[in-house]
């Protein structure tokens, strides 16, 4: 896609409606980078605010996920000193003002220019950043309910558990379907493969995980049950799914070698469906520990042995992590690689990676595993710094909407 796309060639949708059709047929035509025909400086920051509005995606929303996952980890850590919590409090407001700017200028975006809502989906790309979105989200549902629900009570709880259903329809929708457009839309090849295609596949890894932490909160054993058995499900639809596509980017590597240095960032993806598959499997089974014995459905023992096979699954999925998390260090180790969005990938798959150890370290009650989380949880945390102030620097020169 160009800047000098034809939706953002007049200064505002205003003057689009009053064009007429030959004005609307020159919108289409690809302009130089000039600014020729805006001689004021304010007609041109105009246009470029437009231009940038024409050229958002939804990858933007990785920055919800990195800023959501690092307010999460320091709300958790293990070892607490006095006034984290209201860093982590400040930085999940700041999650909340991101994802709503977000989403505001989707909103416009698709609003004024419905045609790029298909484009997108047709964009081999950017179509794989939709299962952004509602990985986005639910790190805004998790810090809900460790922060909202302790102060707030069951209402909030409820709340986190509404938005908790939206959040795994939008995340089976992106599994589904854009996988599905990948094979029949999209040219792919398996040179050009990147992790990216784990992205809307690993949506309800995310949901599921996060529904675990919901119905943990629930005042309704009812409703937590009917959580946990959704969360199953989707959880075993994604995880397989992924682990596909995980042998499949090891076959690209393989025969193909290491990925371009614009997206070796994206050498990392992988860690997130093996870290957070592996904190929801067990995070479901402390759940089902506790709702099971309540149910005339089930024996009173199937909690104890779904949480007993979800920390042996766990443990297994978080050692295959350390694999990837080797290839991806080993790779960045190759040179040096340019700054885009991609970047937000050094904050999410370690993040999650990282809950999963801390969970370890709370179930096992092992001083071993809380030490590597801190570890992990400062260095998410100086990574997202890191990325944050770049991609501040970045949107501020427009060079992050330069498509």
């Amino acid at each position: 896609m160009n800047p000098q796309d034809s939706s953002v060639n007049g200064a505002a949708p205003k003057a689009q409606s009053q064009s007429t059709q030959a004005d609307q047929n020159a919108r289409t035509t690809i302009l130089p980078p000039t600014y020729d025909e805006f001689p004021d400086e304010k007609k041109a920051r105009r246009r470029d605010d437009w231009i940038a509005i024409a050229n958002f995606h939804p990858g933007w929303f990785a920055a919800n996920m990195g800023t959501g996952i690092t307010a999460i980890l320091l709300e958790r850590l293990p070892f607490q000193f006095p006034g984290l919590h209201y860093i982590a409090v400040a930085i999940f407001i700041l999650n909340i003002a991101l994802f709503t700017l977000f989403l505001a200028i989707s909103i416009v975006r698709y609003g004024l220019w419905p045609e790029k809502f298909k484009q997108m989906l047709a964009h081999p790309a950017h179509s794989m950043m939709l299962g952004t979105f509602p990985m986005g989200f639910a790190t805004i549902i998790n810090l809900t309910v460790f922060i909202c629900v302790p102060m707030w009570g069951d209402w909030a709880a409820t709340m986190a558990w509404i938005m908790w259903w939206i959040d795994a329809a939008v995340s089976i929708f992106t599994c589904y379907y854009v996988p599905f457009v990948l094979t029949t839309v999209h040219p792919a090849k398996l040179e050009t493969m990147t992790a990216a295609w784990l992205l809307p596949i690993v949506a309800p890894v995310v949901a599921a995980a996060s529904g675990g932490v919901v119905a943990e909160v629930l005042p309704n054993d009812s409703h937590a049950m009917l959580t946990v058995i959704f969360c199953y499900i989707m959880w075993g639809s994604a995880v397989p799914f992924a682990m596909v596509i995980i042998v499949i980017y090891f076959q690209r590597l393989a025969l193909h070698k290491v990925v371009p240095s614009a997206v070796i960032v994206s050498t990392l993806l992988p860690v997130g469906p093996l870290g957070q598959g592996g904190f929801g499997i067990m995070q479901l089974g402390i759940v089902a520990k506790r709702v099971f014995p309540t149910s005339e459905v089930l024996s009173p023992l199937a909690g104890e042995i779904f949480y007993a096979v979800g920390v042996f699954i766990a443990l297994v999925m978080w050692g295959f992590g350390l694999v990837w998390l080797w290839f991806a260090a080993a790779s960045f180790a190759r040179g040096p690689f340019p700054f885009n969005l991609g970047w937000w990938a050094f904050t999410f798959p370690i993040g999650v990676f990282t809950t999963a150890c801390t969970l370890f370290g709370k179930e096992f009650n092992s001083v071993v595993f809380n030490i590597i989380g801190t570890i992990l949880s400062v260095c998410v945390t100086l990574l997202w710094i890191m990325v944050f102030g770049f991609t501040i620097w970045k949107s501020c020169t427009k060079e992050l909407f330069r498509l």
